[in-house]
């Protein structure tokens, strides 16, 4: 049984029964970035999560998770308006995508006849210049986008992100800051709401933001009961500092780190430069590249 049958099910009718009035109250986030978004009466809220090759599965199917576990009951008595969010995957076209681990994915609909959407996710992924303008486009009229992990990078490309704050995986941190000078890149940290944009840490911290998306639309107990629903117990969508392990580099621990990603190295094949006498090893050509465009940016804390 698919789990949003389940939910259809005895479960989620119980759930619904012994709600209390108060259950349903909606209230705003803390700060102005993260301030109350507007849900229709009735209706869905539309989710595109886009896909290319190479998609990372937790980065989405986590939001996805919690996206479909959201039940308000006051909003009608039907489980299509109770659960409000309409997910969907939306790519180039309709062909079969190989993403992480080799899983394969069809997505649903093709830029040009995908639906509009109120809220778009963006996992670490390969991407084009082709999801990038469409981005560009849906989020016009979207109420978040939002980016998880490396998703950032696709999110930068965009100009979204331009003066503003965004975090990604805690191994991508100077590479964000390095190619996007214009992004103020957030360490330790399991979210940025930036309004309409927001970025999540590495991986789990999708699940972080997307119920914190879930609380700027329908109140801090809807959230609540979802990660309840989830079994998911972590605090980060309640406390984003809660990633605060991620705000140090690595100490020398007799082994080598590439400066860039942090990433342990093996000398004997890594690529390296030499800056100021001192040699440096790392884990990609592209981590080099980086590093040679600006080293003493890529060597600050």
């Amino acid at each position: 049984m698919q789990r949003r049958e389940f939910l259809k099910g005895s479960a989620a009718l119980g759930m619904a029964a012994a709600m209390p009035p108060a259950w349903v109250a909606r209230i705003a986030s803390p700060g102005g970035a993260g301030s109350t978004l507007e849900a229709p009466a009735k209706g869905p809220i539309p989710i595109a999560f886009l896909l290319s090759e190479g998609a990372v599965l937790i980065d989405f199917a986590g939001p996805w998770e919690v996206f479909q576990d959201v039940m308000v009951p006051s909003r009608g008595t039907s489980m299509e308006d109770q659960m409000p969010f309409q997910l969907y995957t939306v790519s180039a076209d309709t062909k079969p995508i190989r993403i992480s681990g080799g899983l394969r994915i069809v997505p649903d609909y093709a830029f040009a006849d995908a639906p509009a959407p109120k809220v778009i996710v963006i996992p670490a992924q390969k991407g084009s210049p082709e999801h990038e303008a469409w981005v560009r486009t849906a989020a016009k009229s979207a109420d978040v986008t939002m980016s998880v992990c490396t998703g950032a990078f696709l999110l930068a490309r965009t100009g979204l992100l331009s003066g503003k704050s965004a975090t990604t995986h805690h191994s991508a941190y100077k590479s964000l800051a390095l190619q996007f000078p214009d992004v103020g890149v957030k360490r330790g940290v399991r979210f940025v709401d930036e309004g309409s944009v927001a970025s999540a840490g590495g991986l789990s911290s999708g699940m972080d933001l997307a119920l914190h998306v879930v609380e700027r639309y329908f109140g801090r107990e809807v959230a609540t009961e979802t990660a309840y629903q989830l079994e998911y117990q972590g605090p980060g969508w309640l406390n984003p500092a809660s990633n605060a392990v991620y705000l140090q580099t690595r100490k020398a621990d007799g082994k080598t780190h590439c400066p860039v990603c942090d990433m342990e190295v093996d000398p004997a094949t890594a690529p390296k430069s030499v800056f100021k006498g001192k040699t440096y090893f790392f884990c990609s050509d592209e981590d080099k590249k980086a590093f040679d465009s600006a080293p003493e940016k890529a060597l600050e804390p």
